[in-house]
């Protein structure tokens, strides 16, 4: 395994171990979010109904990016095929495209990576990195969102900013 790839393993776990720690956190931050988010879209006579359905799909958005960085998930378990074909075909999902995203994070674990130094400070890379990256792919989901705004990509908007609220509250990371 390359310097990358484990500063990158590294990477997904602390993200995973930083959110499975602040999940209260999490959910209260949803709320608070969401909240404000939906005045965006006026009142409506169902508010209540539509609030406690995208505070629930923003819960289960929170699980699946947990089951994303989690070390030990599923999806390390069986062998699914080239990582490629599995990156093309969740970027052909997604509302969002964090191709970029992906490779300035590549870039930037690679470029921590390469420094001569001891597998002891690679608490200190993984720290950087999120300090540098933040949470893949929460940029290109909050950018996205901001240029075209709308009520079915509001889960993942509010879940990103809610991330990138726990890293910022994190002394883990």
């Amino acid at each position: 395994m390359t310097p990358t790839r484990i500063l990158l393993n590294a990477y997904y776990e602390a993200l995973y171990e930083i959110l499975t720690q602040n999940r209260a956190f999490c959910s209260k931050r949803i709320g608070d979010v969401l909240k404000k988010e939906l005045e965006r879209y006026g009142d409506a006579d169902d508010q209540q109904e539509r609030y406690d359905a995208l505070y629930e799909a923003c819960e289960a958005f929170v699980t699946e990016r947990l089951e994303m960085y989690n070390p030990i998930g599923v999806q390390y378990l069986f062998s699914m095929g080239d990582p490629q074909d599995a990156f093309e075909l969740e970027l052909e999902l997604n509302w969002y495209d964090a191709r970029n995203e992906y490779w300035e994070l590549v870039n930037a674990a690679r470029q921590l990576a390469d420094q001569n130094e001891r597998t002891e400070h690679l608490a200190r890379k993984v720290r950087l990195l999120i300090e540098q990256a933040g949470a893949y792919p929460d940029k290109s989901i909050i950018k996205y969102y901001e240029m075209v705004p709308g009520l079915m990509k509001l889960p993942d908007y509010v879940v990103a900013r809610v991330i990138e609220a726990t890293l910022q509250r994190s002394p883990d990371h």
